[in-house]
């Protein structure tokens, strides 16, 4: 594909139909060295068309490092791969200046651009590290640029960070600050293979040198892929069901349901209304459908609101989970058409 911006119909048209087909396209590469996780991989896809970070959750062995690499390689992305550990430093991210001589002795300070300096970032167990690392990643995640040594820099689009956090094994870790989280668009929860996967995960993994991926795309599609998503319209009563969704896991409003003032601290923001229609949108173009449904807003409302609700100790105590939250709120709440 031309690298052009697009700018009329024909090129609008051509775009949304690889669009449309990049999803099947990429499910069948993957599968060369991804067993299973097909909703796992659709989400990623999701919030990478969008152009939204990811939040990866799930415990060790799964796979979350190889499928992101494997994406990368898939639309030719420059891939770096952080490692969180608690003594991480934010110029060991950001990058930090040296002091170079040149052939004729002469001294300067130079700037080394660190890893966050690439399309696709997997900042790994990414809440090993304490908040003052953590936070060096907040301005390369919304603004797209970094700050280092007194001067701005962007960062190279399209610009992707998906982290992974292991939920299983809290000691020792730097909990996410609710700012942080709201910067992913989508959190993404990786569970454990069906025996058959399994199995085959085992059989595949044991038997010689892992398949090559070719790419398929490049960064510049990603790009026009998030202009034409954009473009997607969305009548005002489904954007206002998106709105309603997130508005009402907030507690202590006028209107709140029982269930939301007795087990949920803390609601949803206004990004999540944001992100339920950009997932919506690619949803609605991937599936071949001229404009966005509610279903399609439901079908995004895990992902986007998993990391945004946060329940409080009664809720842990009957055991209720911000999965059993977010069931709650799309059994009660429905469009008001």
């Amino acid at each position: 594909m031309s690298s052009e911006t697009v700018s009329d119909p024909d090129d609008e048209r051509q775009t949304v139909e690889l669009l449309r087909g990049a999803r099947e396209q990429i499910f069948a590469e993957l599968q060369k060295v991804i067993i299973g996780q097909h909703a796992v991989i659709e989400q990623l896809l999701l919030a990478m068309f969008a152009g939204g970070h990811c939040l990866i959750t799930g415990a060790p062995g799964l796979a979350k490092t190889l499928l992101v690499q494997s994406v990368a390689d898939l639309f030719h992305l420059k891939f770096q791969r952080i490692q969180f550990t608690p003594d991480l430093m934010p110029a060991d991210i950001t990058g930090t200046e040296i002091l170079e001589q040149d052939q004729n002795g002469h001294r300067r300070m130079v700037f080394v651009p660190g890893p966050i300096f690439a399309n696709v970032i997997l900042a790994d167990e990414i809440n090993r590290t304490p908040p003052k690392t953590q936070s060096a990643m907040l301005e390369a995640m919304q603004e797209h640029q970094v700050t280092a040594a007194g001067k701005r820099m962007p960062l190279e689009e399209p610009f992707f960070v998906l982290a992974t956090q292991n939920p299983i094994e809290m000691e020792g870790t730097y909990p996410l600050p609710e700012a942080q989280l709201d910067r992913f668009m989508f959190n993404v929860f990786v569970d454990y293979l069906p025996e058959d996967d399994e199995v085959a995960v085992v059989t595949r993994t044991t038997a010689g040198p892992q398949a090559q991926l070719k790419p398929l795309f490049a960064g510049n599609d990603l790009i026009r892929f998030r202009s034409i998503v954009q473009s997607v319209p969305i009548a005002e009563d489904v954007a206002r069901y998106a709105v309603r969704l997130a508005a009402t896991s907030r507690p202590g409003q006028a209107d709140t349901l029982d269930f939301i003032n007795e087990w949920v601290s803390w609601g949803a923001g206004i990004r999540a209304g944001q992100y339920l229609v950009l997932g919506a949108k690619v949803k609605a173009l991937l599936d071949g459908n001229s404009h966005v449904s509610i279903a399609d807003i439901r079908h995004v409302a895990h992902p986007v609101l998993r990391h945004r609700i946060l329940v409080n100790y009664r809720a842990e105590a009957d055991g209720i989970s911000t999965e059993h939250i977010i069931d709650r709120l799309l059994e009660t709440v429905q469009p008001l058409s």
